[in-house]
């Protein structure tokens, strides 16, 4: 029996009909300001020459009123995201319409008018509108492709944020004390109690800021600025006018390992506080739903893991600051974690379980993307070797690419010229020499004057001459 041929789409539907059905069927309003003058794209702001953009993040005390005005905001963020993903998914669904940005906006004034959400007024209307563009940049990258459709947002399980932009909240430098002050944000009168753990760049007014509020209870604001970040100077070879450079192999039974031998520990965070998670667990899975005993042993586990993120998170940059100051050039291998942590099927799945919970108790993408960025304030290079560089393998003295090793095997010979390899100081020895053969490579195409990039891709090493 054969299959039916599938039916095509209907067309895309555009210009006066796709007007009518948002104003009839999905009750968008008409633009009615500057309803005369030809519609432009919006522009992105763009940021000052010469700056980098960078978040200071600070803890910070709400007093009850203004704790319960920043939970009715994250709830309407959280409404606003949901309904603008609803009417973007049935406009497309049922009649073949596309909705942006500008159409939720103006649907968003129907919403904070109509009776049934007239709740959503006594949220600051920047704030609901940055939530309708973070969906329009959830739609972009679904659209480039590599990520999924753009899912509802749930209470207790997506993020409480709301991202306040600067018509959104009241900035007070202290004279006395440059890069501290008085922030104030919308829909309130007074200021915030923040504490300043380091000061912002004395002079700057912030561009954006985002206010969350962690499982545990804990509100944070993140504060972006532009900030005019000076370089290090270069790290040459002792005697030489060559890049310092250093092979970084990630592992599991060390963190990291240098290609000088040397192994930072793994520090296993997720190990040490099991028996605690464990028993919390247990605790909260004794109470009943929606008590208050249940809400204390969430809170609990809660702080655990806080715990463990801040640890783990103060650990990674203190790391990835050593690196970056001491060497000119990192070579790192380019890493599919995704693809590492595939689903646990099989008669091994709980072996394969327990890999993935290492996996991401290390954390190795947020260890390259502070490389990453890193590197780009402070005049560094990151070289990105392929992913299927045999690097394991093959012998760092004689180049003879051997047999591929068990994750078990930690120590080989090699047997050509039988020079004894530990596996992981080998790796990072066959990715500097990779790296630096990359990084020649680049060097070498550019102009005189002009510095490497902060970033090498082994895949588009043959673009970056022509870019420069």
């Amino acid at each position: 029996m054969t299959e039916a041929p599938e039916q095509p789409l209907p067309p895309r539907i555009t210009g006066t009909e796709a007007k009518r059905i948002k104003r009839e069927a999905l009750r968008i309003p008409d633009q009615r300001k500057h309803h005369q003058r030809p519609a432009a794209p919006m522009k992105r702001r763009t940021k000052e020459p010469g700056t980098h953009q960078r978040v200071y993040r600070y803890r910070c005390y709400p007093t009850s009123d203004q704790a319960e005005q920043l939970i009715e905001t994250f709830g309407a963020c959280r409404w606003v995201y949901n309904e603008g993903l609803t009417l973007r998914s049935n406009a497309w669904r049922d009649h073949r319409v596309p909705v942006g940005f500008a159409e939720t906006c103006r649907a968003l004034t129907g919403w904070r008018q109509a009776r049934e959400t007239y709740w959503l007024q006594n949220v600051s209307s920047t704030v609901l509108q940055q939530s309708l563009r973070h969906l329009e940049n959830a739609f972009t990258r679904f659209f480039r492709g590599g990520v999924n459709y753009p899912r509802h947002k749930k209470k207790g399980r997506s993020r409480d944020s709301a991202t306040y932009v600067r018509t959104g909240f009241r900035w007070f430098e202290d004279p006395e004390r440059p890069g501290t002050g008085l922030i104030a944000l919308a829909k309130q009168t007074a200021p915030l109690d923040i504490r300043w753990s380091r000061p912002l760049p004395a002079g700057t007014t912030p561009v954006k800021l985002t206010m969350t509020r962690d499982r545990a209870g804990r509100f944070f604001l993140s504060v972006l600025v532009e900030e005019h970040i000076a370089p290090l100077p270069p790290v040459f070879l002792s005697g030489t006018h060559a890049p310092k450079a250093v092979g970084i192999d990630l592992g599991l039974a060390a963190l990291v390992t240098l290609d000088d031998g040397e192994k930072l520990d793994h520090p296993r965070l997720l190990r040490k506080y099991e028996r605690k998670l464990a028993k919390a667990q247990r605790e909260l899975h004794r109470k009943k739903r929606g008590s208050a005993n249940r809400e204390k042993a969430r809170q609990e586990i809660a702080r655990l893991y806080a715990l463990i993120s801040d640890v783990r998170r103060d650990m990674l940059d203190q790391l990835t600051t050593r690196l970056v100051r001491e060497n000119q050039v990192l070579v790192v291998e380019d890493l599919a974690v995704m693809n590492l942590m595939r689903a646990a099927t099989g008669p091994g799945r709980r072996r394969k379980a327990k890999l993935n919970q290492s996996i991401l108790d290390a954390s190795w993408g947020e260890l390259l993307k502070q490389l990453r960025y890193k590197c780009e304030w402070y005049g560094r290079t990151l070289v990105i070797v392929d992913r299927y560089f045999p690097s394991t393998r093959r012998c760092s003295s004689c180049r003879l690419k051997g047999e591929r090793l068990d994750l078990s095997v930690r120590e080989w010979t090699c047997g050509s010229c039988g020079a004894v390899h530990d596996r992981d100081v080998n790796a990072a020895r066959n990715l500097r020499e990779e790296g630096m053969l990359l990084y020649g490579l680049v060097a070498e195409a550019l102009p005189p004057g002009r510095t490497p990039p902060p970033l090498i891709r082994a895949s588009e090493v043959l673009e970056v001459p022509l870019a420069a």
